[in-house]
């Protein structure tokens, strides 16, 4: 990440240039997601004293594809009851001499924004500086903590939070950003379930947890193999559509 991150929409394929999407914003990007229903792109910040953002597109295509360039990038601020107010950002670029995190001074602080994933109306967000995992509710407009690291009962059982992902079943599987080196579920109940462990790399992290379409094969890559090679992808083969709790069939 740079201080003025910018986002740029590829093609998967390669046969498209990259473009900038200038409309959500300049800042130290970390991840995004996308809510197809309301027609919003979500952002983190990395940063301390980073926000939490959405960019609110002003059309939505036939095929359901969001226009990034007609909008309007927002910043959450949230009050004591956890009920969201989304606020305009007034010179998203940073063109002027006020960064974009401390352009609207209600705005709320979000302790380094990390990954970021919508499933179902609710949009997940990760905190690495608190070591908290946030869920915010689309319709309500309201968000709390499903995991917070100061007051679980076992607060080894997951920590470093970083890039998530969600199950066909709503278990938000969390990947740890530290020596340990884990992907750890944290079920509806609220029960921590680790699910995978590398070892011989502690100097790496894992990053970009993902389901294929099909939601049976979760896909991870460590940063920084072992042994001094390069980055390494993994595949897991489920079956994830049983609770991982129960095994009941979601």
């Amino acid at each position: 990440e740079v201080d003025q991150g910018r986002v740029f929409e590829t093609d998967p394929w390669g046969e498209e240039d990259a473009v900038e999407r200038t409309g959500l914003g300049r800042f130290k990007h970390e991840a995004a997601t996308v809510d197809p229903v309301q027609g919003c792109v979500y952002l983190s910040e990395d940063e301390s004293d980073g926000r939490f953002y959405r960019f609110v597109s002003g059309k939505v295509g036939a095929n359901g594809r969001l226009d990034l360039d007609d909008g309007e990038l927002q910043v959450a601020s949230v009050d004591s009851a956890g009920h969201v107010t989304w606020l305009p950002v007034p010179d998203p670029m940073f063109q002027g001499a006020t960064p974009t995190r401390l352009q609207v001074p209600e705005a709320t602080v979000f302790d380094g924004g990390e990954g970021l994933w919508w499933f179902e109306g609710t949009v997940y967000l990760s905190t690495k500086g608190d070591n908290r995992v946030w869920a915010y509710n689309t319709e309500t407009q309201t968000i709390g903590t499903i995991y917070d690291r100061e007051t679980t009962p076992d607060p080894d059982a997951l920590h470093g939070v970083d890039n998530l992902t969600v199950s066909a079943c709503g278990d938000v599987l969390v990947a740890e950003d530290d020596g340990q080196m884990r992907i750890v579920a944290v079920l509806p109940s609220g029960e921590l379930k680790p699910l995978v462990q590398i070892e011989g790399q502690s100097e790496s992290e894992i990053t970009g947890p993902a389901f294929d379409p099909s939601g049976t094969r979760l896909y991870f890559s460590s940063q920084r193999g072992g042994g001094g090679l390069g980055g390494i992808t993994y595949e897991v083969t489920g079956p994830f559509h049983e609770r991982l709790a129960d095994g009941e069939t979601c």
